[in-house]
């Protein structure tokens, strides 16, 4: 039993090397974005390099998806605008809420905390 255990682990926690969409995180913020986004290159610089390790990108690791490419099956249901960047915090396949360009690195982390506090509790714990 234990050697099944070990194996079924293992085989989870290679699905996101895989690149298939599994998730130990129940909530995320997900960035659509393009190449030559002036605004998307200012997060990259300014937000990108320190989220994962906020408390906010804990709760809701960042996803990078282009709106150019197709849209990951998981995300079919999350409308796409064609205006980059558009954060949209994401749990259980479902819209929470969205941030609509990148309104700066003060603002951004402010507007992150309010989509945050929409979430569930247990999500965010």
């Amino acid at each position: 039993m234990m050697k099944f255990l070990t194996a079924a682990l293992f085989a989870v926690a290679l699905l996101p090397a895989a690149g298939l969409p599994f998730s130990a995180q129940a909530a995320e913020l997900v960035m659509f974005e393009q190449d030559g986004c002036v605004w998307c290159a200012k997060f990259n610089a300014e937000i990108a390099p320190g989220y994962a390790k906020s408390e906010e990108g804990k709760v809701a690791p960042l996803r990078r998806v282009d709106i150019h490419a197709p849209i990951p099956p998981d995300l079919e249901n999350i409308p796409v605008e064609r205006f980059t960047p558009t954060f949209v915090l994401v749990e259980g396949g479902e819209e929470i809420g969205r941030i609509r360009g990148y309104p700066g690195s003060e603002f951004f982390w402010f507007l992150v905390d309010e989509l945050i506090a929409k979430l569930p509790e247990p999500t965010k714990g």
